[in-house]
């Protein structure tokens, strides 16, 4: 069964800092790019980073670049999300979703073409 479990969401004041981890089992980890996609209420789910397990190549949605980090530890099958300078407008719930090795550049971060999807962490940014 293909998992993707999501977890470090909560609440923090803006300025703070999280890190969302994306645990992946069922599949070839390698195999597959994985990314992170966030939605707020009202809004369109939109990518936000995304990571190859293969060659580490890494894209950010230009709104979180430079505060946001993604990682990947391919002997856990984990990939991670550290995200520093928070603002209230980071506020959504985060998804971490997986996409064929092939997809390349930005085009990973199209929330329709992923195959699969965890089932999403909270964060709150307070101001």
């Amino acid at each position: 069964e293909v998992q993707l479990v999501e977890s470090g969401g909560g609440l923090v004041q803006a300025g703070g800092s999280l890190r969302l981890s994306c645990a992946a089992s069922g599949f070839t980890f390698d195999d597959y790019n994985i990314g992170w996609f966030r939605q707020a209420p009202g809004k369109e789910r939109e990518g936000v980073a995304c990571i190859s397990s293969v060659d580490g190549h890494i894209d950010y949605a230009d709104s979180v670049k430079g505060r946001f980090t993604i990682s990947a530890d391919n002997a856990k099958n984990t990939v991670y999300l550290q995200m520093n300078s928070l603002e209230p407008e980071d506020s959504a719930v985060y998804y971490c979703a997986a996409v064929p090795i092939y997809i390349a550049g930005a085009l990973r971060l199209v929330p329709d073409i992923q195959d699969y999807w965890g089932q999403g962490t909270q964060v709150t940014v307070s101001s």
